[in-house]
């Protein structure tokens, strides 16, 4: 492989892995509900804007690093993102192309040199994504994309959709122009067969402007660590460290949506050095890694970390669809608190139950925190319980009293997340994500006041939900409408207050829109909040101030009784 090639040469001929010790396919894809730019948009617009400037210098991908392997085997160390979206993109380029006419003998040749020449598929992406990778954009099998279980996979999926979708009503002159703007596109490579040199050259690069994750970082150090003072056991514990990146990376996969990989690096610091101030992981592991033994910390840390990945794999899959304490702290949100513990709940072989009354007892904190804001620093007032809950004494008692005793202290060290506190910041406007996951518990609380041996309804059940003002925010043209005066002080008390907030799914909340009171009021009869509207409503009266009042501090006493 040439120093200074084109991307058609990168392939032709050769084999391009991504090996399974690498972090699987991350590019993201626009969505109909997110703003901004990803790095598919990006990709397509370069190309583009490249296309329309004329200019006579090709096309440059930048730099590309590899290990060598045999037989024109190459793994690819830095470069796999851009690497996996060309071909992603020109499977579609070359599927669109040959649905307006057949492609000429070069195009065919092009064609085998960069993605499949008969039975030999030119790129390979990790293992646990690659079937699908062939099935889907190579082959264009047709496939249940709703059975794929990886969050990379679904990425693959959807960037080739996006790809298709843009390519739809394109011309061959288009698609050529594309095609040949890609296959010749200028790179870098540097491959290498040493794999320490392949690693070393990775830290290189990235210290100078990339941006790799914290994770894939500490990975490459542990690697050139062990390259530089593994001695004998070199051989063995490089392959260690890929087999456990390999289950971290499938993990990662799995819960990527839920929690970010470097934070979970930062709970693992947490847990394996036994204290919540620990925070700069990479300062850390450095200081680690420069000590008389750094072999020693890189065995046991990549163990714990691989673990902590296992279990949090668990307590966002399984665990959360079998127990509600658990899915009901994972629907607040802001849990970053609580995760250390959980991480040590799961290392002692706590059960389900178990970790569910930790998760219910951590909620009440995780939303004082998150409804007080207060720039107080909790991590360092529960680290005592933190530091005591360990494998020969793992109970949960300690760290639900120290919540307890917080709840009710009123000194300034300790009360910054006591009741006072917490019954002050319901009274205002509250923060829309919060109030849905308040309004959920409401609602269950109904529900189990109604009916023996309720069943809780999960927080997922409610599809879109979506926070309803009772009153709406912009005051309706008709008049009369039903609502109360909208003066000032209505505006900036009531309209956004516990007490004019309704959980509704959001077809529910389209129908209704900016309606007159009585005309939304009997649309209220699917849930017990909406059949307590009505029942609080006299006959003929409007929706008024002292009637969210009435609703808001009922609200607010079964939220203090519960957290």
């Amino acid at each position: 492989m040439e120093a200074k090639t084109t991307i058609r040469k990168i392939f032709a001929g050769n084999k391009i892995i991504v090996p399974t010790y690498q972090r699987a396919y991350s590019w993201d894809t626009p969505k109909k509900d997110r703003y901004g730019k990803t790095q598919t948009d990006v990709f397509i617009s370069d190309l583009e804007e490249y296309n329309q400037s004329n200019t006579k210098s090709p096309y440059y991908f930048g730099h590309f690093l590899f290990e060598e392997k045999e037989n024109n085997i190459y793994n690819v160390i830095d470069g796999q993102q851009r690497l996996t979206t060309i071909i992603i993109y020109l499977s579609a380029v070359f599927s669109k192309l040959k649905s307006l006419r057949e492609l000429t003998e070069e195009e065919e040749i092009e064609y085998e040199d960069i993605i499949k020449r008969r039975g030999l598929i030119r790129f390979k992406t990790v293992d646990y994504d690659d079937l699908m990778f062939r099935d889907y954009v190579i082959t264009q099998q047709k496939i249940n994309s709703n059975n794929v279980e990886t969050v990379s996979a679904k990425r693959i999926i959807e960037a080739f959709d996006f790809f298709t979708k843009i390519l739809k009503n394109k011309d061959v002159e288009y698609l050529t122009k594309m095609l040949n703007t890609i296959s010749n596109a200028t790179c870098t490579t540097h491959p290498v067969q040493d794999e320490a040199e392949a690693i070393q050259m990775f830290l290189f690069q990235n210290n100078r402007g990339k941006k790799p994750s914290n994770l894939e970082v500490i990975k490459a150090q542990f690697m050139y660590t062990v390259h530089l003072y593994g001695n004998d056991e070199t051989s063995e514990l490089i392959e260690d460290i890929k087999d456990r990146f390999e289950k971290i990376y499938k993990s990662i996969a799995s819960i990527e949506n839920n929690i970010n990989e470097d934070d979970i690096l930062v709970y693992t610091q947490r847990v394996f050095f036994n204290s919540l101030r620990e925070g700069n992981a990479l300062a850390k592991i450095n200081i680690e890694l420069n000590s008389e033994d750094p072999i020693s910390f890189i065995k046991d840390f990549t163990y714990s970390l691989a673990d902590s990945f296992e279990y949090l794999k668990l307590f966002f899959g399984k665990n959360e669809k079998d127990n509600i304490n658990i899915h009901s702290l994972i629907s607040l949100g802001g849990y970053a608190i609580a995760i250390p513990f959980v991480i040590k709940a799961y290392k002692y072989d706590m059960n389900t139950v178990q970790i569910g009354e930790l998760c219910k007892s951590l909620e009440g904190l995780v939303l004082r925190h998150r409804l007080i804001g207060t720039s107080a620093e909790m991590m360092t007032r529960i680290n005592e319980p933190f530091q005591k809950f360990s494998e020969k004494n793992p109970e949960i008692k300690p760290i639900v009293d120290r919540i307890n005793w917080m709840k009710t202290r009123p000194d300034y060290w300790w009360g910054h997340w006591n009741n006072d506190k917490l019954e002050n910041a319901l009274q205002g406007n509250l923060h829309h994500p919060v109030a849905k996951f308040l309004l959920w518990k409401y609602e269950n609380y109904l529900e189990s006041k109604k009916e023996e041996g309720y069943v809780l309804k999960r927080f997922d059940s409610i599809f879109s939900p979506e926070l309803e003002h009772i009153a709406p925010s912009t005051e309706p043209k008709q008049k009369p409408h039903g609502y109360d005066n909208y003066d000032e002080e209505f505006r900036n008390e009531y309209l956004n207050c516990l007490g004019n907030f309704l959980l509704l799914p959001k077809s529910h909340n389209c129908t209704i829109g900016n309606v007159v009171f009585s005309e939304k009021l009997k649309t209220y009869g699917n849930s017990e909040q909406q059949r307590e509207i009505q029942n609080l409503v006299p006959e003929n009266e409007i929706w008024s101030k002292e009637l969210i009042k009435q609703r808001k501090e009922t609200i607010i006493k079964f939220i203090m009784e519960t957290f």
